[in-house]
């Protein structure tokens, strides 16, 4: 199957990145989103980019001009699925809204278009149901900035064939990164948060009960974020979670709530926050300070120590035990490229292979009595070592 025709609904930070990479790659695009200045912010963004990058040479045999000249805009989503070969939508983390659109897609695209949702968690199954087309529906969930991060996962619904997952990754692995080569893991199961964002989600457990603490004891978040900054990842997990949104955090988490365990419930703080409209970059204050969006320079000189970078990871090695039971992958080695993917960040499991079985179980424990969270504790298969033998030997 051959796509030329691509519509991208939703002109938010997801929405656009995906529409710039994709018309870097040749496609025509149509951005799709309820109102005009949605769509003027997200073209302003695409722009923005496209400039840049022809300013530093990387725009080969075309100008920024030409390219954002195969970008057509609208508000009408019926009208925009009428010639489209692929539809992806990268609308706001909220089921009702996305069946909305799916269903709009299904009375309206052609019969051989590919159907794709950007959510980042939300189960794929759900979301096909709506569109009357359940074998021509797939995740293909990017990472923000989606032209610079590597990692877009490929999520197969209960019903999705063979056929429209093959598509689905070719057109994924046919978009530029910036930064590397993408990685294009298949998802075999739909679980919530699928393969990075499952693995990292029970950390945002621990995260939670850390931030309330901070709060309690005035403690500055800077010192928080700095306990487990990596220098060789762009932002601390606190920045990035005001750089995706307090209230993604916050719904996501929500979601989890029904979905995995009621450990998952949002923290007091990042409650507040959100009630408060207080949203992290979006509205340029959140648990840190973004004027004009710009990301805000920390002094990471003290630390909280309330968690370490140990103990994410173990938390993190624990939950891709899980994804093992459950069948989302087959192999621990998958899980790893697609941490390193995704959050420029080593995978857990090859430490928890080489020297860590019988320390982080423990560990793992140990923070479950501190913080009162019983799904921090170790799964049968961490406790087992069985994950040994689930790999992929080159």
């Amino acid at each position: 199957m051959k796509i030329k025709n691509v519509v991208i609904i939703g002109a938010g930070a997801m929405g656009s990145g995906i529409a710039q990479i994709a018309v870097m790659a040749g496609y025509n695009v149509t951005l799709v989103d309820i109102k005009d200045e949605y769509i003027a912010k997200g073209m302003s963004s695409i722009e923005k980019g496209l400039n840049k990058l022809e300013e530093k040479g990387k725009l080969k045999g075309t100008s920024a001009a030409a390219l954002i000249g195969n970008v057509n805009t609208t508000t009408d989503l019926a009208k925009a699925a009428k010639n489209a070969d692929f539809c992806l939508e990268a609308v706001i983390e909220n089921m009702d809204v996305k069946k909305q659109v799916f269903k709009t897609l299904g009375e309206n695209v052609p019969k051989h278009c590919i159907l794709a949702s950007n959510t980042s968690s939300m189960s794929i199954s759900e979301i096909a149901v709506a569109s009357g087309r359940e074998e021509q529906v797939c995740g293909v969930h990017f990472f923000n900035p989606a032209p610079l991060m590597r990692l877009v996962e490929i999520i197969k619904g209960e019903k999705t064939s063979d056929v429209t997952v093959a598509v689905a990754r070719s057109w994924s692995y046919s978009l530029p990164c910036l930064k590397g080569k993408r990685y294009c893991p298949i998802v075999l199961k739909d679980r919530p948060g699928f393969i990075a964002n499952r693995v990292n989600a029970p950390t945002m457990i621990l995260m939670q009960w850390a931030i309330d603490k901070c709060a309690e004891k005035g403690i500055p978040f800077e010192q928080l974020d700095t306990d487990a900054f990596n220098p060789m990842s762009p932002m601390g997990p606190l920045v990035l979670t005001d750089y995706v949104g307090l209230d993604i955090a916050f719904h996501t988490m929500q979601y989890y709530v029904k979905t995995l365990h009621p450990d998952f419930a949002p923290g007091k703080v990042i409650t507040e926050y959100v009630e408060k409209g207080q949203l992290g970059m979006k509205t340029e204050k959140g648990l840190f300070e973004w004027p004009k969006g710009k990301k805000p320079i920390l002094e990471r000189t003290k630390k909280a120590n309330l968690f370490t970078v140990e103990e994410l990871y173990a938390i993190q090695a624990n939950e891709s035990c899980r994804l093992l039971e459950e069948g989302v992958v087959k192999d621990w080695t998958t899980i790893d490229k697609t941490m390193d993917a995704g959050y420029n960040a080593p995978g857990p499991m090859a430490f928890l292979v080489d020297g860590n079985r019988e320390k982080w179980p423990k560990l793992l424990n140990e923070l479950a009595d501190k913080t009162g969270r019983e799904y921090l504790r170790p799964c049968e298969l961490m406790k087992s070592s069985a994950y040994r033998e689930l790999r992929v030997v080159k």
